[in-house]
């Protein structure tokens, strides 16, 4: 059983985030409590533990980041005396009432499967849970592309749309989360999207009708459709193009400001720089292209 310690300042620089690869950090949430430290300070201590001389955060994420957004030089945690396997389980368990998504369950697991090598009954008794789920859980996250597993944690898609693509088969996963990057489409539009492709007699027509999708072409008009559906639909789609964007500068921007680039290391640092010099000239033109749509209604090149 795991026991506290007393709460201590600690160095916002001396706290590790291991345990975040188990944990989603989306920008509004980060935003909204970056504002709340800056209002009201810090209202609840972080939770941490020891491993290999290093404070590891259990829980407390987005209040270490944002407190190193907003240059706090320590935060107030909690230690507790415990090792990684519990600190995990507690993970679960300080989240037990707010709930940990699906995919956060399924990389918590997998971590207790994989990397500490306990049994599947042990965990499901562990974090009081029925075998099957666990099971369930595992497969999710070991059937789900780590491509589109990369995406859910940049914020590009839904927790629950990656969840809907994992019930294709693997190779259509990432190609099919590219359409749904692209198109900005919601939860249920993916799930209409993954029940569609299901419908797909084999893997080249579906293949082949994910790429339409992906290249924006409509599906061939069934009769009776009138013409002007396909300029609602276009009208949709360039609504929801807007709407992805605002959202992925405004993360962008987020993560920018939450840390120094030097702090992912010189390599990342160099690739991320980069990747940020080329991305410059592609939202000048963008930036062109809005004012001349905004001023005329139509776009110049």
């Amino acid at each position: 059983m795991a026991i506290e310690m007393s709460e201590q300042e600690v160095a916002s620089a001396e706290l590790g985030e291991r345990l975040g690869a188990l944990r989603l950090c989306e920008a509004p949430a980060l935003d909204a409590m970056r504002l709340s430290l800056s209002r009201h300070g810090q209202l609840t201590a972080a939770v941490g533990y020891v491993d290999d001389g290093r404070i590891e955060i259990i829980d407390g994420f987005k209040r270490m980041r944002a407190a190193r957004a907003l240059g706090w030089p320590a935060l107030r945690t909690q230690l507790v005396d415990t090792d990684a396997v519990s600190a995990k389980l507690m993970m679960a368990a300080l989240h037990d009432a707010r709930g940990l998504t699906e995919l956060e369950e399924g990389w918590l697991v997998r971590s207790l499967y994989r990397e500490h090598g306990m049994m599947q009954h042990a965990i499901a008794q562990r974090l009081g849970r029925h075998k099957t789920w666990v099971h369930r859980r595992l497969v999710l996250v070991e059937a789900l592309d780590e491509a589109v597993q990369a995406d859910v944690r940049l914020g590009l898609i839904a927790p629950r749309a990656a969840v809907a693509l994992g019930q294709l088969p693997r190779g259509n996963q990432h190609a099919s989360a590219s359409v749904v990057i692209r198109r900005g489409l919601t939860v249920r539009q993916t799930t209409l999207l993954v029940a569609e492709l299901l419908e797909c007699g084999d893997d080249a027509a579906r293949a082949n009708r994910i790429a339409r999708y992906r290249e924006g072409i409509a599906p061939a008009a069934r009769p009776g459709v009138r013409a002007t559906r396909a300029h609602r639909a276009e009208a949709d789609w360039l609504g929801a193009d807007v709407a992805m964007v605002h959202r992925i500068a405004g993360r962008l921007q987020a993560r920018l400001l939450a840390a120094p680039v030097a702090t992912h290391g010189a390599g990342a640092a160099e690739l991320i720089v980069t990747a940020l010099r080329g991305l410059q000239p592609v939202l000048g033109a963008l930036t062109r292209t809005i004012a001349s749509v905004v001023t005329t209604g139509r776009a110049v090149a």
